[in-house]
């Protein structure tokens, strides 16, 4: 089973409530806003902001969304 991609559009990320986009191929949630990476394990995103990443500028840039 995929991530719902229904749930993007009424999840938000923690920290700053912004939009949050899918990357597929990490299998996290990403906060351009924050630039931080949430994860998403089993199909289920962990929106803790201790369970996230910090991201690169040279990250967000090859992110699509």
């Amino acid at each position: 089973m995929a991530f719902d991609k229904a749930l993007l559009t009424i999840l938000a990320c923690p920290v700053c409530k912004g939009k949050l986009i899918l990357d597929k191929d990490k299998q996290e949630l990403v906060c351009r806003f924050d630039k931080l990476a949430y994860p998403v394990r089993e199909n289920i995103p962990v929106l803790l902001e201790n369970e996230a990443r910090q991201l690169s500028a040279d990250e967000l840039e090859l992110i699509k969304g």
